[in-house]
C-alpha cells in the first residue's frame, strides 16, 4: 500500500477548462471484463493518467513485471455486469476482482475519488498510452525495460 500511497500524493486532479463557447462531444465510452465474462465495467475515455508501475505490490497482484494502469475519476467506471470482490482497507482504497474467476480488474485511490483501471482488461483501446515506468526502483530483476518511455527509481518529481 506504500506505492500507492506515494503515487496518491504525486498526482493531483487535473483541472480541464473549456473556453469555446462549442461543446464538447461525449466521450467515448470503453468496455472491459474479467477473464471469464462475468463481471464487467464500462469507463469513459477520459483518463487524466497513465503508467507502468513495477513495485512489487503491483507485481504481486498482476503475477507480472509490471501493471500498466490508467487513472481516471471514479464517478466515470460503472461496473455492468457480475459482482466485485473487494480486497483492501475499505470502500475508499481497495483492489477490485472479479467474484467470479478473481480477476484483478483496477484499484479505488485517492480517498476514493479516483479509479487506477487494470489496462489489459480493457476490451476497447483508450486513447491514452503510459507516459511512464515508476517505481522501477523495485523492479523485477528478470525484467528489462526496453521502452523509451522516462525511469523513475519511485515517482517523477514534483
Amino acid at each position: 500500500m506504500a506505492a500507492i500511497a506515494a503515487i496518491n500524493a504525486f498526482l493531483s486532479p487535473v483541472t480541464h477548462s473549456i473556453t469555446s463557447k462549442h461543446t464538447m462531444p461525449p466521450p467515448k465510452i470503453l468496455a472491459g471484463a474479467c477473464l471469464c465474462g462475468a463481471t464487467t465495467y464500462t469507463v469513459a475515455d477520459e483518463f487524466e493518467y497513465a503508467l507502468n508501475c513495477h513495485c512489487a505490490q503491483c507485481r504481486r497482484q498482476t503475477g507480472a513485471a509490471y501493471k500498466p494502469l490508467a487513472g481516471i475519476k471514479r464517478k466515470t467506471l460503472t461496473l455492468t455486469t457480475g459482482e466485485i470482490l473487494p480486497y483492501g482497507e475499505g470502500p475508499d482504497a481497495h483492489d477490485a476482482h472479479c467474484a467470479t474467476c478473481f480477476s484483478y480488474l483496477y484499484s479505488i485511490v485517492r480517498a476514493g475519488t479516483y479509479a487506477h483501471i487494470a489496462m489489459g482488461t480493457m476490451i476497447d483501446t483508450p486513447t491514452i498510452r503510459p507516459a511512464a515506468q515508476i517505481f522501477v526502483g523495485s523492479k523485477a530483476q528478470w525484467h528489462t525495460i526496453t521502452d523509451a518511455l522516462p525511469q523513475y527509481l519511485e515517482l517523477p518529481p514534483g
